[in-house]
């Protein structure tokens, strides 16, 4: 054995199982996803652990690699860039984490030291960004290797509730970093959420951390709309009649909104943000979008606004964390299904017809697995 291969070996715990085999949702090209053997991960690099999957979830973002709007992802990949799970073996370059850590996974993997890290941006680091579930094997398993670790977990708390702090992982810092910090939510605003997904009413979660003057929520699907009301939204438009723009500006007596935030991805939804945003007001988009929008210069030009874009960069987690811990933010309020890992093709089936469903946040635990 080499002396690379040495540095690598410090596992400090055997990894428990049967085989060197595990469970995992597979890629196998637009429209296919399978259940199937898959090797189990091992340590590549000093950096790395080896994290055992308690808890995870499904992610809008998967559904859109499903329907092949991220090219980037290959055949064969597991999916998934959210969990929680418990730390069977570190490499040695690996120093705030120890075997039997239960811990958070970023949906970001982050260096911390790169140009980019040093930045904050730790969703384009030069070593990790978004990888999990995407360019390398993800979190929808029984186990899943975590590049640059120190940078890339965040501890569980000892009184944590899973279901909570799986939504750590990508959609609050998502809703709270692409939405509310990149559409400069300030008090008094008036905003408005186009998507009351899972993602978008993370966005209302967090956005009341300020205190707006009304929230819209638009959305096609009166059962998702109700539980943003319930959630905090000030009014409530219904867009399948294809009218929510004209509604949005009947109400504001012509006048748009402050912040106009698309929380969906989708040309329809981009197009409500363009025509309500105010003069001097902000659209921020949070979707991911696998066809071309067409942005309304023509309209636009004179208009004073501001248009952002953003990957989530998970540096709000930290902060994030303390407010769950405080109970002033339950996001585990945002689970409607929860489903043993083993059933997780029921559990895509279910994400993926959510309207019929009723489903937003579906939850996958570890029972059952082997």
């Amino acid at each position: 054995m080499t002396t690379a291969e040495l540095e690598l070996a410090d596992t400090r715990a055997a990894t428990p199982g049967s085989g060197p085999t595990m469970k995992a949702l597979v890629y196998r090209g637009p429209g296919k996803r399978a259940w199937e053997d898959k090797p189990r991960p091992a340590l590549r690099d000093p950096g790395d652990a080896i994290v055992r999957i308690t808890t995870s979830t499904i992610c809008g973002t998967d559904l859109h690699i499903l329907k092949g709007d991220l090219p980037g992802v290959s055949d064969g990949r597991i999916l998934g860039h959210e969990g929680i799970g418990v730390v069977e073996q570190v490499g040695t370059g690996v120093s705030e984490f120890h075997v039997g850590d239960k811990v958070i996974i970023s949906c970001v993997t982050a260096c911390l030291k790169c140009d980019f890290c040093r930045r904050g941006m730790y969703s384009h680091c030069r070593h990790g960004g978004w990888i999990l579930g995407n360019t390398i094997d993800g979190t929808q398993a029984e186990y899943v290797r975590i590049p640059q670790a120190d940078g890339s977990l965040y501890n569980v708390p000892a009184d944590g509730n899973e279901e909570d702090l799986v939504m750590l992982s990508d959609i609050l810092p998502t809703g709270f970093e692409c939405g509310v910090l990149n559409g400069q939510v300030k008090p008094g605003d008036t905003i408005a959420i186009v998507g009351a997904g899972p993602v978008g009413l993370a966005v209302l979660l967090t956005a009341q951390f300020y205190s707006l003057a009304a929230i819209f929520m638009i959305d096609l699907d009166d059962n998702r709309l109700a539980v943003a009301k319930k959630f905090g939204a000030t009014t409530l438009v219904n867009s399948a009649d294809g009218q929510a723009a004209r509604r949005v500006m009947e109400l504001t007596e012509g006048a748009g909104v402050d912040v106009a935030i698309e929380a969906v991805g989708i040309p329809a939804t981009f197009d409500i943000c363009q025509a309500i945003v105010a003069a001097g007001g902000r659209i921020a988009n949070v979707g991911v979008h696998g066809k071309p929008v067409e942005l309304h210069l023509e309209k636009l030009w004179d208009r004073n606004i501001s248009l952002t874009t953003r990957l989530v960069d998970t540096v709000t987690t930290p902060m994030l964390l303390k407010v769950v811990r405080s109970g002033k933010l339950q996001p585990s309020q945002l689970v409607t299904h929860r489903f043993a890992m083993n059933d997780i093709m029921e559990a895509y089936d279910t994400f993926g017809d959510a309207a019929k469903e009723g489903a937003l946040k579906v939850v996958l635990t570890a029972g059952g697995l082997g």
